[in-house]
């Protein structure tokens, strides 16, 4: 019962009953609005952390098998169905894809690879920001779990360079010095990072699930090609605002890439493993980028790297099977998808797209779509989790905005794009967020502040240039 909240579970069971008994809407089936309760309850119960992720997620599977939601009358097809996430290919990309990062992290090439950039870029504190984000965006492709990529390769990291220039995060008074810059801009180069490549971040499949159940197809290079010039853009101009509105007070770092190249050489030559790691890394990025031109998706792709890296002894099994994040993972985005699927199969995205619709009294598409993003995006301060709120809002706001006439992989890609960069918002809003706030170099308050200053930038630098770049690739 630790890991239990007892009275925010009451909550949410409380709500979930709410919504299960009360008058179903014309137009709406009943397993339909029932497995709607059981979704909104588990969503909440994630939010408000009543227990443990994968915990809500056993008791949904539980609720929707037990009451045959999905096959009423057929008890053995309805716990197939309920189970059948585990199987779905998005599920097994986002679990290999954490596999392949810890090769990143225990082969030390991840590490490696941001001392490179700072060695390069590291003579002033501008320039470390540019390097640690550059380090940041090439192991972004391949480390899907931005929490492992941003606080367990960057940070460290980060943090070791703050404490030499004398920014120690137990001195409040030196906070400002270089930490307190570093660390939020470390963490919004982590999101413009994830928001640039389908395996970027972890919900980035999901909302490729999402879309492919509405008949929007995203590949890896689709989405990399439409992200790749608010992407960049976002990366130059974001270290720069940053600099000039929370500015540090140490401008120069000329000892970063001594400091650096100390580190280096103290790591050595190219291990063999590192070498290996290097390899498969070239393998998946050339595999996913022409996966089209051989008819191979983006998870045949992670199995053929995790494949390589067994057989190379790079990993073992029993880095498999201790990777618990990737497992945990992999149970509770199963379970979502699942939900989320079952209700748009059953006709529940398309009532509730429908009523939107009707309540818009026929809006043009050209004041819908933004609108769409602008209220994704800042609903993002009532999640803790950017899973969650992809699981909670993205089909549904996809579905009002194509039946409102909005270009479908515009929105589809645009919304993705969102995925990552809310979490500028807030301390909780995103993965790593609670290790660079956990630092302790930057206060509440201006977390708060600064993180929607930047955060409107991001907003509008996707919604603008992001959308123009869009059409000018004949994605609308």
């Amino acid at each position: 019962m630790k890991e239990v909240k007892i009275k925010s579970f009451i909550i949410t069971v409380v709500i979930g009953v709410l919504i299960w008994t009360s008058p179903i809407p014309d137009g709406v089936a009943v397993e339909a609005w029932h497995l709607f309760a059981i979704f909104v309850a588990t969503i909440l119960g994630i939010i408000l952390k009543a227990a443990p992720m994968g915990t809500m997620c056993m008791i949904a599977v539980a609720l929707t098998a037990g009451f045959q939601l999905l096959a009423p009358g057929d008890p053995g097809k309805s716990i197939a169905l309920s189970l059948r996430g585990f199987g779905d290919k998005v599920i097994w990309l986002i679990g290999i894809s954490f596999f392949i990062a810890r090769g990143f992290i225990k082969t030390g090439l991840g590490t490696r690879i941001a001392y490179i950039f700072i060695r390069a870029f590291g003579r002033s504190t501008l320039g470390l920001a540019y390097g640690l984000g550059l380090a940041d965006l090439v192991l972004a492709p391949a480390i899907p779990s931005n929490t492992a990529r941003g606080g367990g390769i960057i940070y460290p990291i980060m943090k070791s360079m703050a404490l030499n220039f004398g920014s120690d995060a137990t001195k409040p008074e030196t906070h400002k010095k270089l930490g307190s810059f570093l660390t939020l801009n470390s963490y919004y180069m982590n999101l413009i990072a994830s928001s640039m490549f389908l395996t970027g971040t972890a919900s980035n499949p999901m909302c490729q699930k999402f879309a492919a159940d509405m008949g929007v197809n995203i590949t890896w290079m689709s989405w990399a090609a439409a992200g790749f010039v608010p992407g960049l853009i976002a990366f130059a101009l974001t270290p720069f605002v940053l600099y000039r509105i929370f500015p540090p007070e140490l401008k120069k770092t000329a000892d970063a890439p001594k400091l650096a190249a100390q580190k280096l050489r103290e790591m050595g030559r190219l291990t063999k493993s590192e070498i290996l790691m290097l390899i498969t890394f070239f393998i998946l990025l050339v595999l996913w980028i022409t996966g089209d031109l051989f008819s191979m998706d983006a998870t045949t792709t992670a199995f053929i790297g995790l494949t390589v890296l067994l057989l190379t002894s790079v990993l073992t099994w029993d880095d498999v099977k201790s990777e618990k994040g990737a497992w945990d993972t992999i149970v509770w985005f199963a379970v979502l998808v699942m939900m989320a699927s079952s209700l748009n199969e059953l006709g529940f995205i398309g009532w509730f797209s429908d009523l939107i619709k009707a309540q818009l009294g026929g809006i043009h598409w050209h004041y819908a779509y933004p609108l769409i993003i602008i209220v994704y995006f800042f609903s993002h301060y009532l999640f803790a989790s950017a899973t969650a709120h992809v699981a909670a809002m993205y089909a549904a706001l996809l579905g009002v905005g194509i039946s409102l006439g909005v270009p479908p992989m515009l929105l589809a890609l645009m919304l993705g794009f969102m995925g990552s960069i809310y979490g500028a918002l807030t301390h909780y809003g995103h993965g790593p967020a609670p290790v660079f706030f956990g630092s302790g170099y930057v206060e509440l308050k201006s977390w708060w502040i600064y993180g929607l200053t930047i955060g409107i930038l991001l907003l509008v630098i996707y919604l603008v240039i992001g959308t123009a770049w869009m059409s000018v690739i004949g994605y609308f």
